[in-house]
């Protein structure tokens, strides 16, 4: 159930400022361990991963509530719940998400889902003085055909990929309202824009999910009935940059920590591979010898999508989970928890 935080004002709090500037001439916020943090979404891919890093933390004023106690689409329900916690802090991960075959067919829904979660929980922060908030997006908010690697003032230049562009403008939508409480009542709201995701607690199916769960799960079946193939959506030439989640859950706490800035600020590994490259890997892990067959009538999405992260590392943090080590570490978690 709820745990309750410490009461707040009407409008948004701010942290007594720090004695330094760092080396870039910003100042510096660090999370006090009495404060309380919300994390909506907790039992999601992200959020589970940040209710893990903040356990290994320490961290004990941690705020949750499961979809079946609080449905974030009813705003009555968010504000009540919000004015009852009372939290410093709120990390948005919840939403309605999918691969690119669920983006397709259900597009009001990640439209309607996604635009409701993220007003009523950014509008309920504000309403009882969260003192910062961050807000994660995707790196699908960008154009189709951005430059490579993608900075964060390609936002808003060109058109989206259509097989996504409900969610993305979802989270558009998302990163506005963050400035725009920042602008009106002077709230500390930030966005993270991450790259694709995968780990424990994703959603490995090999229809709706993303490319690297549907994949993993894919090629396991493949090896428990003994098969010689593995079919592969798309031409396999798409190139694509993957983060494990628990780098993702670091990064988050170190935004909390050292970011305070309107707009959008990127987090990706650097490191990019074509979806073939992806499924070799995947293939050669779990079912080694299997045949990779591609299916090219199957859509591709963007053709590169790779983050430029560099305002992040400036700040002094980077990934250090390999793509090889991640999927390991993915892949023997998968049998036990998901499979089985």
């Amino acid at each position: 159930m709820w745990s309750l935080g410490a009461p707040g004002s009407s409008r948004c709090r701010h942290a007594d400022p720090p004695d330094q500037l760092d080396e870039g001439g910003r100042y510096t916020f660090v999370m006090a361990e009495e404060k309380s943090i919300y994390v909506a979404g907790h039992t999601g891919l992200v959020g589970s991963a940040i209710l893990r890093q903040l356990e290994r933390r320490g961290r004990t004023s941690i705020i949750t509530a499961s979809h079946r106690e609080l449905d974030l689409r009813e705003q009555a329900s968010v504000w009540g719940f919000m004015e009852q916690t009372r939290p410093d802090q709120v990390i948005v991960t919840a939403g309605t998400v999918g691969g690119i075959h669920d983006n397709r067919s259900r597009p009001a829904e990640f439209l309607y889902d996604n635009t409701k979660i993220h007003a009523n929980v950014i509008d309920a922060a504000h309403r009882v003085g969260v003192e910062k908030l961050l807000y994660l997006g995707s790196s699908c908010i960008y154009p189709r055909l951005s430059p490579q690697p993608i900075p964060e003032s390609a936002l808003l230049t060109g058109p989206l990929e259509p097989t996504n562009e409900a969610y993305a403008l979802a989270k558009i939508a998302g990163i506005a309202m963050c400035d725009t409480y920042r602008t009106q009542y002077g709230c500390n709201f930030i966005s993270a824009m991450p790259t694709n995701l995968y780990g424990p607690y994703d959603r490995f199916d090999p229809e709706f999910g993303h490319v690297l769960p549907a994949l993993l799960r894919k090629c396991h079946e493949a090896a428990q009935r003994g098969d010689g193939v593995v079919e592969v959506w798309g031409s396999g030439r798409a190139i694509r940059e993957f983060m494990h989640v628990d780098d993702l859950a670091d990064a988050c706490l170190f935004l909390l920590d050292h970011f305070d800035e309107p707009g959008p600020i990127n987090v990706g590994t650097g490191v990019e591979v074509s979806i073939a490259e992806l499924a070799t890997l995947l293939r050669d892990l779990i079912c080694p010898g299997m045949e990779l067959r591609f299916d090219p009538s199957m859509p591709d999405g963007t053709p590169r999508k790779l983050l430029d992260s560099s305002r992040l590392a400036a700040l002094g943090w980077t990934a250090s989970i390999s793509l090889s080590e991640g999927i390991d570490s993915t892949y023997r978690w998968f049998p036990e928890n998901v499979a089985s």
